[in-house]
């Protein structure tokens, strides 16, 4: 996940020392919208004399299905927890062992045995957060540590509500309310999450990616959004603050992966261990906002990160954290038809 624009525009940055005429090679990364550090790129280019090309997608079912349909000439990928099971298992990504990599001692250990990869045979962690509530305090000084500031909207921010277009994050907070839990099938208690969706969604103002500038200007009075955008949006707006849903909300990471078709497969392992040495971690995090999964990296990050309310979780809303993983297909099935209900 993913401060998330959906621009569709592709950044391209050359071997700044040696120009692009002499690179040794190139690089295609294919990432989340305005989620990769500038700064990152120019290192990698200069230390390896490397062309690198990014190109942004907007959500995890966008980048699956570019890649599904082919010829789409990307390196590197950066699927969400939830989905790298589905790009192994239709055998989309290289088995490049990045658990042999010089670097692998660096990931923090809690981010190397996952569900979603286990030992890290195919991804390295890139970024990783949580959905929760975006609130402009100026126009609502009651509670924000609950999934009802979007689900049973208070007065004071009804019709200012935006909430992200993810269907998987949506759908995870809201059977969380009902005291539900992930991947239910409980049919009873499903019909009252599609009901109060659709009669909550009246009381939104719009379901997008783009939330900084909208609250910069006070467009925008709640969310239900990503932390590391909350934190860039505070930095606009000093009324927003963040909040921890105690019902419940989803935890994501998002990992760097290569294609099994790369066309750069050897630059893209060099990435790959670029990423996971701490200092160049610590440069994705300071520039989305972020945590990462690289152990030693808060060394270089800034202060405003490292102390940042909306990447450090509560102590009290800890145990309401969980991490989004995929469910079976005839589950998600049952959940896109859900979805689809509520979007109507």
């Amino acid at each position: 996940m993913r401060w998330k624009l959906a621009t569709g525009t592709a950044l391209v940055l050359a071997a700044f020392a040696a120009g692009p005429a002499s690179a040794a090679g190139d690089l295609n990364i294919y990432n989340w919208g305005d989620y990769t550090s500038p700064e990152l790129i120019k290192k990698f280019s200069e230390v390896h004399d490397v062309k690198v090309t990014v190109t942004d997608f907007d959500s995890n079912d966008t980048a699956l299905a570019k890649i599904r349909a082919g010829g789409h000439g990307f390196d590197i990928v950066v699927p969400s927890a939830n989905y790298v099971p589905i790009w192994i298992s239709e055998g989309l990504l290289l088995e490049a062992r990045p658990d042999q990599m010089p670097n692998f001692k660096n990931v923090d250990p809690r981010w190397v045995d996952v569900a979603w990869d286990p030992g890290r045979h195919y991804t390295v962690p890139w970024q990783w957060g949580l959905t929760g509530i975006v609130v402009d305090t100026s126009l609502f000084k009651g509670e924000i540590n609950t999934s009802a500031i979007f689900l049973d909207p208070p007065e004071e921010l009804a019709g200012k509500i935006n909430v992200a277009p993810e269907m998987n994050d949506v759908l995870f907070a809201t059977i969380r309310y009902f005291g539900g839990s992930w991947c239910s099938t409980d049919k009873e208690m499903l019909k009252k999450v599609r009901d109060k969706l659709v009669e909550a969604k009246s009381k939104w103002l719009a379901m997008d990616y783009d939330i900084i500038e909208k609250f910069a200007s006070r467009d925008y009075g709640a969310a239900y959004y990503w932390n590391g955008a909350a934190m860039r949006s505070r930095e606009k707006n000093p009324d927003v603050r963040f909040g921890f849903p105690k019902e419940g909300y989803p935890l994501f990471m998002d990992s760097v992966a290569i294609l099994k078709d790369a066309k750069n497969p050897e630059n893209a392992k060099l990435f790959m261990d670029f990423i996971m040495e701490p200092e160049n971690a610590a440069m994705i995090s300071n520039f989305a906002k972020y945590a990462n999964g690289i152990a030693g990296s808060e060394a270089f990050m800034s202060v405003e990160l490292k102390t940042a309310p909306e990447l450090n979780i509560p102590a009290e809303y800890e145990a309401a954290g969980e991490f989004l993983l995929a469910c079976p297909p005839e589950v998600n099935e049952f959940y896109t038809r859900l979805w689809t209900d509520v979007n109507k």
